[in-house]
């Protein structure tokens, strides 16, 4: 595997800083199936620019977390031309950090790299639960004819069928969707976005609790006037607090596994956006290896 320079990396510390790396960020910037706005393959390119401003020192934990991680970055790559090859790159990609004993985090691009991303894990785990934040629900079959689009993201990931789901701030989805929900309640459970302010947390440690669990974010799931930058943007969604707890919840009870963000499609001169995600990815990790198993 080829890596940028710790400089040019995630967070861009400085490379005389040794530190055993346990995590390796894949910048996978797949866009072939949006259906609004454009630009999310220039997401992880973003990420990785504005995570150079993210401070190093996290006030919740008191300590760099980054100095207990290592995190190196992997060099940006073609991508496969066929969304089906794409996946099977990612898949493949994501396998060999699993055999490194590395811990995989993906920037997309959009959201039809979950399925491609958790491949590895589906082989290597009886049962996998996905922790899915979101304003869609992506259960659709298809969209526009392609069934790997990522409106049917979530749906690829349930094609497995030792994988289930639990989405938060969910707010938009088609009678289809819906449908297919009610039938799969045992698969799937929903924390839906207009129900927020009663969302019971409580239940997190009783869901999560022991479950080896793989991260998936689609930045749309933040609310419009936090996060326009992203194709399919949506009112009523979840603010930065909203989020924390969940991770860090239910980092406390699971065993992370692997994680993506995806979905960011950056807006010239506007890098506070690019910058909330970077400093999600930060957060993510560090709860994750806190806590770690």
């Amino acid at each position: 595997m080829n890596y940028l320079s710790q400089k040019k990396g995630f967070l861009g510390y400085e490379s005389n800083v040794k530190i055993e790396n346990k995590v390796v960020v894949v910048p996978f910037g797949l866009e072939k199936t949006v259906s609004y706005g454009g630009g999310t393959k220039n997401g992880p390119e973003e990420i990785i620019k504005a995570s150079h401003q993210v401070e190093l020192f996290d006030e919740e934990l008191n300590k760099e977390p980054y100095k207990e991680i290592g995190i190196k970055t992997l060099k940006p790559f073609p991508i496969k031309n066929k969304i089906k090859s794409a996946l099977d790159q990612l898949s493949k990609i994501n396998e060999e950090i699993i055999l490194k004993k590395k811990f995989p985090i993906i920037f997309g691009g959009e959201h039809s790299i979950t399925p491609g991303s958790i491949r590895p894990f589906v082989k290597k785990y009886n049962e996998i639960l996905l922790l899915h934040f979101d304003a869609h629900a992506d259960l659709r079959e298809s969209y526009n004819g392609e069934k790997f689009s990522h409106a049917s993201a979530i749906k690829r990931c349930l094609d497995f069928k030792n994988v289930k789901v639990v989405s938060f701030g969910i707010r938009n989805l088609c009678q289809a969707e819906m449908n297919f929900y009610k039938k799969n309640k045992n698969r799937i459970e929903i924390f839906w976005g207009k129900d927020k302010k009663v969302w019971n947390l409580n239940r997190l440690e009783q869901i999560f609790k022991n479950k080896n669990v793989y991260i998936t974010f689609d930045v749309d799931g933040f609310d419009a006037s936090i996060m326009p930058a992203t194709g399919t943007p949506e009112p009523g969604g979840l603010m930065w607090e909203d989020v924390l707890p969940i991770i860090k919840r239910v980092c406390k009870v699971s065993n992370i596994i692997g994680a993506d963000i995806n979905e960011l499609a950056p807006i010239k001169n506007f890098n506070s956006y690019n910058f909330l995600v970077a400093k999600l990815a930060y957060k993510i990790l560090s709860y994750v290896f806190e806590f770690k198993r």
